[in-house]
């Protein structure tokens, strides 16, 4: 079992469910739960070499570049609208991540 790739993705998910949780109740705290599990599953994709790297790093930069400013809107302006907006645009990153994740575990060899 690769442990790295277990950690990204656990972390990648707990950024999914922590973002949706944050459209079910629109809390800063929520919304800041769901920025920072996103930045520790972005650092984690940093040192990763597999076939689509590259792409899992850019999702996780996208959701990341979604989440910052949305705390920022929502705690200092609060711009509620633009907040959800951008959370949303995050979660759509989250779950492109993960479908790229899983393409890449498809591709993958496995030897038995």
């Amino acid at each position: 079992m690769q442990w790295g790739k277990v950690f990204y993705i656990f972390f990648t998910l707990m950024s999914l469910t922590t973002s949706a949780a944050f459209l079910y109740e629109e809390s800063a705290v929520a919304l800041f739960i769901a920025g920072s599990v996103n930045v520790v599953s972005t650092i984690l994709k940093i040192g990763v070499r597999n076939l689509l790297s590259a792409e899992l790093l850019a999702g996780s930069l996208v959701a990341d570049l979604h989440l910052i400013p949305a705390f920022f809107a929502l705690k200092f302006y609060d711009a509620h609208t633009l907040t959800v907006g951008l959370v949303i645009g995050a979660v759509i990153a989250n779950v492109y991540t993960i479908i790229v994740s899983m393409i890449e575990s498809a591709k993958e060899k496995t030897d038995f």
